[in-house]
């Protein structure tokens, strides 16, 4: 890990200004006296800065790690290739699984987890767990994220928001809408935000705010990883939506990473690395909103070069797992349908015909056929699904992609 040294000149930013406004609870009913009577009276929201035309000083690129982390992120990318070649069936799936990943390492900065399996029966419509659709949500928001990477723009960023919350119970209507309300955070009151820890800008100033992101984004004279730590900081503090404003602020720092050509194949699992110390990441947050945006840079450094080194050994062990599965499908004929399942089962570890026959364009007895023989070989095991539909797991994926998930809780102290 790089030396955080968080007065690290030439990283000062606009600090936020603020507007005085008037609250009073709009519901007095449903509250206590007292609550009512500490959230009416005036209260200060977010002004945000500008950061269209924002540079560091010329001194400050200097700063340690960052050229290691640009450079790990694309040895990274470079790395899958190499690993599975450019030709391979693998690479498609290994990209969708370590988008998964860090789609749920994102989702579990903010307390959001689910295993993998619950993750991958709620992506064939077999799950019944809230917060795995939820998760399922961020993985679409970060392939939203992807896609539109060539043109980030405020349509763009709905889009994002739209993929993220769309499967979210209760936030179906709030989807890809900015927001026409106030929100905070903290504070031990829910009738307002009097007392709370930041209250974000005004909703008047959301949209102007973020077009000027959008700007910045747009720019190519700066250091990639220094461009995307500030564009998701700056995100954080218009905190545009009513909820998903994290997830979709982390979705967006992939989508400035693929604009910029860094990362082009995979995906590099950053939010792990921030998922370490969520009291840091929250904390050069708060530093960024104050007007130093040092201890955000060295986060997204440290980051970056975490996810590349442990992204590297999650694609040796999930390309182990295929190994080991390809050995136990040997004789078997090259025609065969169970061949174009086993590429698969490294982004879909657990399966069921429907989904088989959905993707693979294969015909219902090809596919139970196939199963027969993934299943006999020991490649798969079969489960009951949420409806008694049959559906078959690779157990050894699924192994890995806990595990994984497992370590990154165990150095953050939340296992």
């Amino acid at each position: 890990m790089i030396d955080s040294d968080n007065s690290y000149p030439g990283f000062s930013v606009p600090p936020l200004g603020y507007q005085e406004h008037f609250w009073k609870p709009s519901n007095p009913q449903i509250f206590s006296n007292a609550e009512v009577q500490r959230q009416t009276g005036p209260y200060l929201s977010a002004l945000p800065a500008r950061i269209a035309d924002w540079s560091p000083q010329p001194e400050a690129l200097k700063i340690p790690g960052l050229e290691e982390a640009l450079h790990s992120l694309q040895d990274f990318d470079v790395y899958s290739l190499l690993k599975l070649g450019n030709d391979s069936p693998e690479l498609g799936p290994m990209s969708s699984v370590l988008l998964r990943t860090e789609s749920s390492s994102s989702s579990q900065i903010e307390q959001l987890t689910a295993t993998a399996r619950q993750l991958a029966l709620a992506e064939i419509d077999e799950g019944d767990k809230a917060n795995a659709r939820t998760v399922v949500g961020n993985v679409h928001a970060m392939e939203s994220a992807l896609e539109l990477a060539q043109d980030i723009s405020l349509n763009s960023i709905l889009s994002m928001h739209q993929s993220l919350m769309k499967q979210q119970v209760g936030m179906e209507d709030e989807a890809g809408k900015l927001r026409s309300e106030l929100v905070w955070i903290g504070g031990s009151d829910t009738a307002g935000p009097r007392g709370s820890a930041y209250i974000a800008p005004h909703h008047s100033l959301v949209q102007d705010a973020l077009e000027d992101l959008t700007e910045f984004i747009a720019r190519t004279d700066l250091p990639a990883i220094i461009q995307s730590a500030i564009a998701h900081a700056q995100f954080e503090t218009i905190h545009p939506f009513v909820d998903g404003n994290g997830r979709t602020g982390r979705a967006l720092v992939h989508s400035v990473l693929r604009n910029r050509r860094i990362t082009q194949y995979t995906t590099a699992p950053i939010s792990a690395g921030i998922l370490r110390d969520r009291t840091a990441y929250f904390d050069a947050l708060k530093a960024f909103r104050d007007g130093n945006a040092a201890p955000i840079i060295h986060a997204f450094i440290n980051a970056s070069i975490f996810a590349a080194n442990t992204g590297k050994d999650l694609i040796d062990l999930l390309a182990a797992q295929i190994d080991d599965s390809t050995a136990k499908l040997a004789g078997l004929r090259s025609s065969s349908a169970a061949w174009k399942i086993l590429p698969r089962l490294i982004s879909q570890p657990v399966v069921n015909a429907r989904y088989l026959k959905s993707q693979l364009n294969l015909g219902d007895a090809a596919i139970q056929r196939a199963l027969g023989q993934l299943t006999d070989r020991g490649v798969l095991v079969e489960k009951s699904g949420r409806s008694r539909n049959r559906i078959w797991q690779h157990d050894g994926v699924l192994k890995v992609l806990d595990e994984y998930s497992k370590s990154l809780r165990r150095v953050a102290g939340t296992a």
